[in-house]
Parts: C-alpha cells; structure tokens; sequence
C-alpha cells in the first residue's frame, strides 16, 4: 500500500534536505573561503562561493528531492470536454503557420476549438495562408491588424472576441503533439479548483540544426520542463509560457490580460498567482516549438526572458509577501541575478585563471559540486524519458548537445542574463520577441 505524504509535507521535506546541504556546503568550503579571502579579499570570497556554489547546490538538493517525493495525480479519465478558444498571434510566420494549423487539426480532442488566428500587421502571406486553411476548417478565423502593435496586444484582440471559459495560447511556428490539447485540459480539470492557468510543455522542434540548437533541446528537456513540475507540485508554476499555455478567461479578464512587456507571459502569471490562484504544469502536453538558431538570437532571447523577470518584479513587488509554498520560487528568482553576476564575472575568470595553474576559484573545491549536478540531471532525464514512452515518443540521441547543456551552456546563458538584468534596472531600449 503506497504511504501517502502531503505536498505540505513533501515541501517541508525538500526544505530540510536543501538546508542540509547549504550547511554542510558552508563547511565544507571553509578551507576554499581562507584562501580565495587572500587573492581577492574576504567580501569577494564570500559573495563568489555562496552564489557560485552553496546556494545552486542548495537549491539542486531541493529540487531533486522534490522530483523524487514527487507523484502526479493521475488526470481524470472519464473528463468532460469543454470547449477552448485558441488564440494564434502571428507577425510574418507565413513560413510556419500552416504546420501549427495542421497540428491543431489532428488533435485527439472530442470537446469543440475555436482558432482565432491574429495577424499581427504581416507584410508576407501569413494572412493568405490562413485563409487558405479556412476553405477546409471552418473553425478558423482571422483578425487581420493592419499594424504591428506586439505579442501581447495581438492576443488581447482575440481575447475580446473569446466566449469559451478556456483560453490557450499557441505560438505561430510551434506544432501540437497529438494529445496537446486532451493533456493540457485534463490536467486542469484534474488539477485543484484554483488553478486558472496550466502551462504546456515546451520542446524544441529544430533541435538538428547546429550546436546552438542542440544544447538548447536538453535545456528545455531537462531543466525548464522539470523546474515547471516542481513548481506545479508546490502550488505555482512560475511561468505559463505563451508558447502553449491555457487560461481560465474569467481570471484572464480579471487582471487585464497580457500586459504590453517584454515578458508578458511571466508578468501575467505572476498577476495571477498575486491574486491568490494556481498555475500548474502539463508534462505531456506537449508542443514543439523553434528556438534561435542562431548564437545571436539565443543571447537576445535569453536577454528578453531576464528583463521580463526584472519587469514582474516591478509590476507585482508584493508576491514576495505572499503566503504561500511557491513563493519559495518568487524569492529563488532574486537570487538568480547574483548568481548570474557571480558565474560572469568570478566563474569564468576562474576557468581562465585555472587553465594557467592558479585554482583560486575552479579548482577541486568547485569540482566536488559537479556529481550533484550531473545526478540531478540524469534522474531529472529518466522522469522525462518516462513521459515519452508513455506518449509514445522517442528520445534523440544528442550526446554533443547533452555535454555542452552540462559543463559549457552556462558560459553564454549566464553573461547573456546578465546584460538583460543591467538591460531593464537601466531602461534600455526594448525590443520585443515571440519567444
């Protein structure tokens, strides 16, 4: 008979082990701070091994803890199919439009969907496609704006016109595994009563392109997917991304609905998790998306997702006050600035200073936090592989991709999140992203 443990239990569990590890970490590295305190001084030596070393192990504990505690109740089976409206802002994805309209197509839904699909001011033929898909799917409409006005206004114009209680937003070059939508409704008819969001899964579609590609498909295999169920487990998934999310309207509409940002999906979220509801998380709802190909958009992408963290701070300053089991997230996100800033500028230093013989920085004491690391990311592998075989998908081998994700990925992602920190405290100018 399997013994069950509360998610209250479960938290205080995952606490107590991360804070097991933060302590033994802070004595353990007394040796490391002596030294590094003689090369750089005792308040650089202290703000470099906490949030180099002893905070990420600790919240590498946590997390692996909560994934092992971590048992999803099962979806309902015998479900009711309620009608969704799908929202589709488009801005020249003519290219793509017509795959992700096909995927929705084929989706093993029996409730009924509406697709609003909102051209964004396109100067291709991304409307001309759209009506072309018209002809056989009368399901299909479309908002044609004569001018680009973003993302974010883009999906406001078709929330407007949305009459369902269900709302999910899909982006216009991602393409709907079969299940999608079936999984994603379930798991929020399934979920708590006060879940008025439940993002999808994320995954990456042209993961065969280049080196940037393929380290970005464990990325989002590995830590966002598994970041977002530990999240879901404790009451609040952090980030229902506009990619493939689903909304209850009703709350939508109550805080205004995606706000006009950069990061208008992180910055909604948080409104709604302020106003006292759940967002959870759908592991096999699953959408292939495009990400950058490029080294260049994947440092403006990152860029952007930082300054949309900055933003939600700024908008919701009271979620740190809120009472309740992911608010421990909310306050990990104001950690992710010093760490970013203390892997920049003291980590790869370090390796540089390591290659040269001096292990003021890299040396053993940091390389004794790698099994961690890697035990974390081989258990958070086998979670997500077991999702696969059940939706009858298979895992790619990408064992360059999977290297460079572990020992070499945060060499680009950390600098980039630094500049998009510094980016927003300082207003630059913005540019917005459909990622």
């Amino acid at each position: 008979m399997a013994i069950y443990i509360s998610v209250n239990t479960k938290f205080v569990i995952a606490s107590i082990i991360g804070l097991a590890w933060g302590s033994f970490s802070v004595w353990y590295s007394q040796p490391w701070f002596l030294d590094l305190s003689v090369h750089v001084g005792p308040f650089l030596a202290f703000f470099l091994i906490t949030f180099i070393a002893i905070i990420p192990g600790c919240m590498n504990a946590f997390v692996f803890t909560s994934l092992l505690l971590d048992k999803r109740p099962p979806v309902i089976e015998d479900q009711k199919n309620p009608e969704v409206t799908i929202l589709i802002a488009a801005f020249n994805e003519g290219m793509a439009i017509d795959s992700t309209l096909e995927g929705i197509a084929k989706q093993n839904y029996l409730g009924p969907m509406r697709v609003i699909v909102i051209d964004d001011g396109s100067t291709d033929n991304t409307s001309d496609v759209v009506r072309s898909k018209q002809a056989t799917n009368p399901n299909i409409e479309l908002i044609s704006l004569t001018k680009n006005g973003g993302k974010a206004a883009a999906l406001n114009q078709g929330l407007k016109i949305s009459k369902s209680a269900i709302v999910i937003s899909v982006d216009a070059d991602s393409y709907l595994h079969v299940d999608a939508i079936k999984n994603l409704v379930g798991r929020f008819i399934s979920d708590p009563l006060n879940t008025k969001a439940v993002a999808g899964e994320i995954l990456i579609r042209n993961s065969r392109t280049n080196w940037v590609t393929k380290a970005q498909e464990w990325d989002y295999f590995l830590g966002i997917a598994s970041i977002k169920r530990i999240q879901s487990l404790f009451q609040g998934t952090l980030v229902a991304q506009g990619a493939f999310s689903l909304y209850d309207r009703n709350a939508l509409n109550e805080v205004g609905g995606w706000p006009e940002m950069v990061g208008e999906d992180i910055v909604l979220t948080w409104k709604l998790l302020l106003a006292g509801y759940r967002v959870g998380h759908a592991e096999d709802a699953i959408a292939f998306t495009n990400c950058p190909e490029t080294l260049k958009a994947f440092i403006k992408q990152r860029q952007r997702w930082s300054r949309g963290l900055i933003e939600s701070f700024k908008v919701n300053p009271m979620i740190l006050l809120k009472p309740r089991l992911s608010t421990i997230y909310i306050w990990w996100n104001t950690m992710f600035p010093f760490m970013d800033i203390a892997y920049s500028l003291g980590f790869i230093p370090g390796l540089v200073l390591a290659c040269f013989g001096y292990f003021w920085i890299v040396g053993p004491m940091t390389l004794s936090i790698l099994p961690m690391a890697l035990a974390l990311n081989l258990y958070m592998y086998s979670r997500s592989q077991r999702m696969f075989n059940k939706e009858h998908l298979k895992v790619r081998t990408n064992i360059f991709g999977f290297f460079f994700y572990v020992f070499a990925y945060g060499l680009i992602l950390q600098p980039a999140c630094v500049y998009g920190y510094f980016s927003e405290l300082f207003n630059l100018k913005k540019t917005w992203g459909t990622k």
